[in-house]
């Protein structure tokens, strides 16, 4: 009693325990007989763990049993087989899911791990993986979310029943062939699982090597729009305007145009000089009225000798003078409204920030003079809450000097105290006589002064 189950990663054969399981064996093997499975999503991937699959709906809170295709929506699920008791204890063991109270519908799971004992009781395993392990493996591999849905769907395409034990219930409609899938069937936000992925194959080494180039070239121009180098990602240089560079510092933009001129019409030709000190920094742009004169000027003077130089031409990669015209224009145009649109308020004033406001604002001098009463308000508000900061900052410093001072004293006292108790009577009556000379002499210049 086995099922060839047919996945998006390749062929699994099932062997069912019909002797030990009857009911779930025969769900299984009817749902597979209906095509209940084709093009179920393997909903959930746990690597180590299970992979589930079994709901049409691929939410993990649907599908029901085939008993509810007989009997109606009340048969939608089935008591759980506890008798005899089968453990979760290798890798390819296939288990119907509890869907809650010890109930089974159409959901079931394989092992992909061992010893998976916290399964147990909870869920009926009824069958096993009998070839297909490298399937397995692949579904362990495969790489989800943090929902544990793969990013790259995997499905079951086909269920073909190798042997059947059981009889077809009397009210089953079985399909004479397998059905066409829906849109909503195949519906999904993922990767899909005959989507090719792999955007080199059936490419040459320079069509490789071209893509690649094209992609880093897209990063690059995203990275200088990023940092305001470019004004858009899209925009490209024009075609028909040539950058030379590697020239003689006496090289004038005449020169140029007398040279490059036999070529075709010029409509501008100019050498960058420096700011300050008007010298040439030996490039020049060219823009010629055709594209092909640019063309030909490119293969024609490439490494040509000017003025005791070997000048070097290639097509312009600058942007800075490009007409307003697709996206650089309308971004430019969405600029041009932005600034004409808010204006600073008084363009004299040199504080830390400037109020923006509209040029149609009417009222201006009253807001003028409802901010400068907020502003004196707030002032005095914080002249007022300062003062009383410093006054109670004066207060603490003064009342801990004073419990300074009367630590000191106190200290004073005691260690005068203490040196009377260790002295002697005689050297006691020295003291206090060299006290009471001290004490006359003091008297004595007080009444002189």
């Amino acid at each position: 009693m086995s099922v060839l189950v047919e996945t998006s990663l390749g062929s699994i054969t099932i062997d069912l325990f019909t002797d030990e399981r009857p009911r779930c064996c025969q769900n299984f093997l009817k749902l597979c007989k209906v095509k209940y499975y084709n093009f179920c999503l393997f909903h959930s991937v746990q690597s180590n763990l299970v992979a589930q699959t079994g709901d049409p709906t691929a939410t993990g809170k649907g599908g029901s049993s085939v008993f509810a295709l007989i009997y109606g929506e009340q048969a939608r699920y089935f008591e759980m087989e506890t008798n005899p008791r089968i453990k979760h204890k290798k890798q390819g063991l296939i288990s119907m899911v509890n869907n809650g109270d010890g109930m089974h519908g159409s959901q079931f799971f394989i092992t992909l791990g061992d010893n998976l004992d916290y399964l147990d009781n909870v869920h009926t395993v009824f069958g096993e993986v009998a070839e297909g392990f490298d399937v397995l493996k692949k579904l362990n591999e495969a790489y989800c979310d943090a929902e544990h849905r793969p990013y790259r769907d995997i499905r079951i395409y086909h269920t073909i029943i190798l042997d059947d034990p059981y009889d077809d219930p009397p009210d089953l409609v079985i399909p004479s062939r397998s059905p066409e899938p829906t849109e909503e069937m195949l519906k999904s936000d993922r990767i899909g699982a005959d989507e090719e992925i792999d955007d080199t194959k059936g490419k040459t080494e320079d069509e490789i090597r071209e893509m690649l180039e094209q992609k880093e070239a897209q990063a690059n121009a995203q990275i200088l729009e990023m940092v305001g180098d470019l004004p858009a990602a899209e925009v490209n240089p024009d075609d028909n305007v040539l950058f030379v560079c590697k020239l003689n510092p006496v090289t004038t933009a005449e020169d140029l145009e007398m040279i490059f001129s036999r070529f075709g019409k010029i409509n501008s030709c100019e050498v960058i000089k420096d700011q300050k000190t008007g010298e040439s920094l030996q490039y020049a742009f060219i823009e010629f009225d055709e594209t092909n004169s640019c063309e030909n000027a490119y293969f024609k003077m490439d490494n040509v000798l000017i003025d005791d130089r070997r000048i070097h031409v290639d097509f312009s990669q600058s942007v800075s003078k490009l007409r307003k015209s697709g996206k650089l224009g309308e971004l430019n145009k969405s600029k041009d409204d932005f600034r004409s649109k808010y204006s600073v308020k008084d363009q004299s004033r040199k504080s830390h920030g400037y109020d923006l406001v509209f040029d149609n604002d009417d009222n201006e001098e009253s807001k003028k003079h409802k901010h400068s009463k907020k502003s004196k308000k707030h002032k005095t508000k914080d002249s007022d809450s300062d003062s009383e900061s410093e006054r109670r900052k004066h207060k603490k410093k003064s009342k801990h000097k004073e419990k300074e001072r009367r630590r000191s004293r106190s200290v004073d006292r005691d260690t005068k105290y203490k040196r009377q108790r260790s002295l002697s009577p005689r050297q006691r009556s020295n003291q206090y006589e060299r006290n009471d000379k001290y004490k006359s002499e003091r008297r004595r210049s007080r009444d002189r002064n």
